[in-house]
């Protein structure tokens, strides 16, 4: 089943079985999203499951106008957009954006040679600090189009704006990403 089919029948008969394919599908790719777009594995977790706690309880508020994907895109940018502003309000400042000393969410991958791992680490974490210093605004549309893949269309219809809008957005990230991080690719 597609996903506007799986939210159509939840809809219809509270079919949990469909909410919790949903659930599957989406994870980790909000995960993914909301990670890169917050820097914070935990708060990340935690916009996630308000996510799919605000899909569960407003599912009747969908309409098969958009799809699906669009839809809860949406409501997790807006709760990371929120999240974000909440810690910039508090002055939230952490040594460590990526958890306890010495704990790591990456999945480590045992084929590659310690120096290629450790590079390969050093290069991600680079990444990852270079797109928490872009503007929110130019984070989430590159986040939406390089790291998830979202069309430019998806995405003008997730944040709302003009599909010339974003495509300024993301060219303007791209740039400065790539100030950021012109020292880090020199090979």
């Amino acid at each position: 089943m597609t996903d506007e089919e799986l939210i159509l029948e939840f809809q219809k008969s509270n079919d949990q079985r469909a909410f919790e394919i949903l659930v599957e599908r989406f994870k980790n790719p909000l995960i993914n999203f909301v990670f890169r777009f917050l820097g914070d594995y935990e708060a990340c977790v935690d916009v996630v499951q308000n996510t799919f706690v605000k899909v569960y309880r407003y599912k009747d508020s969908y309409t098969s106008v958009a799809k699906f994907s669009t839809w809860i895109y949406t409501i997790a940018g807006n709760l990371a957009r929120s999240e974000y502003r909440r810690r910039k309000r508090n002055n939230f400042f952490s040594i460590n954006n990526y958890g306890e000393e010495g704990e790591n969410f990456d999945i480590p991958d045992n084929k590659l040679r310690p120096d290629v791992e450790a590079d390969s680490k050093f290069k991600a974490q680079k990444i990852q600090e270079a797109l928490l210093k872009l503007k929110e605004v130019y984070r989430e549309a590159v986040i939406l189009r390089d790291i998830q893949g979202l069309t430019y269309e998806e995405i003008a219809e997730i944040l709302g704006i003009e599909e010339g809008t974003v495509k300024s957005r993301i060219n303007r990230g791209r740039a400065q990403l790539q100030k950021y991080l012109k020292n880090i690719y020199k090979d």
